[in-house]
């Protein structure tokens, strides 16, 4: 299945620390969905620390903030308490909805190749449609991206040509 802008995003249900999540509840405001590789590292702990301190103004817009990663709901636990992150955080052990969104890929490092997560972003708006995405994306200065995307998108609602 291949995503494209304007299509409906895929619905999908996860575990959480707080129960089952499942995409379409969260119809009525923006979501944005981000796909990294492993709670704990430096690169993943720095993207996540940076939607924790976007936070307040993500909410402002009407976001919600949604991290998945093939890590346990333990893990999860452990790294959302760490860093005070406040936003959700899935497990996707079997990484279905990697696939599903298409950023469960082939990676080299270390000249190993080996089957991961290429840290995305999808932004979705209140009907659940995707309305942008950021695929292979560094964490530095990603946040910024993302803020400027939300603002541009509720410019253009508050002006009807959304």
């Amino acid at each position: 299945m291949t995503l494209s802008i304007g299509s409906m995003a895929p619905d999908f249900t996860l575990p959480s620390a707080d129960g089952e999540v499942r995409l379409s509840d969260f119809r009525g405001r923006l979501v944005v969905l981000y796909f990294y590789p492993k709670d704990m590292t430096p690169g993943c702990t720095q993207q996540a620390c940076d939607f924790r301190d976007a936070y307040g103004e993500l909410t402002k817009h009407g976001a919600v903030v949604i991290g998945v990663s093939t890590d346990d709901v333990e893990r999860h636990i452990r790294f959302r308490d760490k860093y005070g992150l406040p936003f959700i955080l899935l497990s996707d052990p079997d990484h279905a909805v990697c696939e599903l969104y298409g950023v469960w890929q082939a990676k080299k490092l270390y000249g190993r190749e080996f089957m991961g997560i290429v840290r995305s972003t999808f932004l979705i708006d209140e009907e659940g449609r995707l309305i942008r995405e950021w695929r292979n994306v560094k964490p530095k200065g990603h946040i910024e991206d993302v803020l400027a995307a939300i603002r541009e998108y509720r410019k253009e609602a508050a002006n009807g040509k959304k």
